[in-house]
């Protein structure tokens, strides 16, 4: 059984990639013109089909509408029941149907032709019903179905699934769509954060972080250092970074005096700190943040505000903290 279990999938593998490819050599000039036509839209792009080909369609308005062309879908059996009330003449009509030929897309295209709506037909044949209403049709037909079967929507929704994704992809790259752009109706995803979210929203305010004059002896900035669990202390000259002090640095020192613990009782911050700490605007994009800590291998970043004076600091755990690294 396993052989010919894995025999179907492979048959099946094969089938939906050449009907995919198949596709690429059809594109043309309908294809330019709905792209075209979505691009010049007043108003919005409407996906609209039933049964197997509305799952595909639903899919392509989400992803139409997450890439910067407003989108939405209308099952075409609900449209005859109010949900017509949705299309206007300002939108573009694209219907899906592999056969062109079910009742409820064809009464669907004849409805909202009625009002003035462009209707772009993606069938298995510009002959059919559909496809002869439709303004603009895009061809996406398949020799066969998937199925061992030959009766489940397998191929032909791969098909449809694959226009509209080229569909939608060759319409980003006419409206210069960008990462930014993406990133605004992405504001809870990884590129989201990391676009949007700014140093100042993740770092750790100077309230927050033990800060102290280069005079102070050591042994009393490791005890704030512990207190605190930030794992580094700022030196301060009034508002002015004097330097950083952090546990690594401890560590090197006491690797370094081992023989002298008792020493250390005598130094200050000043004879410790890193006088020239890496530091960041506040006002930077946390993306920033992520770039010098892979450059400079860094574990910390003294937060500057507008003045140059420090305002807080940042870890790279911070920006785990908020998945942006």
């Amino acid at each position: 059984m396993t052989s010919a279990v894995l025999d179907v999938a492979k048959r099946v593998l094969a089938l939906e990639s050449a009907a995919i490819a198949a596709l690429a050599d059809r594109i043309g000039p309908a294809f330019e013109d709905s792209v075209e036509r979505i691009c010049k839209l007043r108003g919005r792009l409407v996906l609209s089909g039933v049964g197997k080909s509305g799952h595909i369609a639903r899919k392509i308005a989400a992803t139409f509408a997450s890439t910067g062309t407003p989108a939405f879908f209308v099952h075409a059996a609900e449209a005859g029941h109010g949900d017509l009330g949705m299309i206007t003449p300002d939108d573009l009509l694209v219907v899906i149907s592999n056969s062109g030929e079910s009742d409820e897309v064809v009464n669907l295209a004849l409805f909202v032709k009625r009002f003035g709506t462009p209707v772009v037909a993606m069938t298995g044949s510009a002959e059919s019903s559909l496809g002869k209403l439709a303004d603009l049709h895009l061809d996406c037909s398949v020799e066969q179905e998937a199925c061992p079967l030959g009766i489940a929507p397998t191929a032909s929704t791969s098909a449809q699934l694959a226009l509209g994704d080229a569909l939608a992809m060759a319409t980003l790259t006419a409206k210069g769509f960008t990462q930014e752009d993406f990133a605004k109706t992405h504001p809870n995803g990884a590129l989201g954060r990391k676009l949007f979210l700014r140093v100042s929203d993740v770092m750790k305010k100077l309230s927050e972080v033990p800060h102290l004059t280069p005079d102070t002896k050591i042994l009393a900035a490791v005890s704030e250092m512990a207190a605190s669990r930030i794992g580094a202390v700022l030196a301060l000259n009034g508002a002015e970074l004097a330097g950083i002090f952090t546990d690594s640095d401890l560590r090197r020192l006491l690797a370094k005096n081992s023989d002298q613990l008792g020493n250390l009782s005598m130094l200050s911050l000043s004879d410790v700190i890193s006088v020239n700490p890496m530091t960041i605007q506040a006002s930077a994009l946390a993306s920033e943040a992520i770039s010098i800590f892979e450059d400079k291998h860094v574990s910390r970043l003294v937060c500057l505000d507008d003045m140059g004076q420090p305002c807080g600091l940042l870890s790279f755990f911070d920006l785990l903290d908020f998945k942006v690294a």
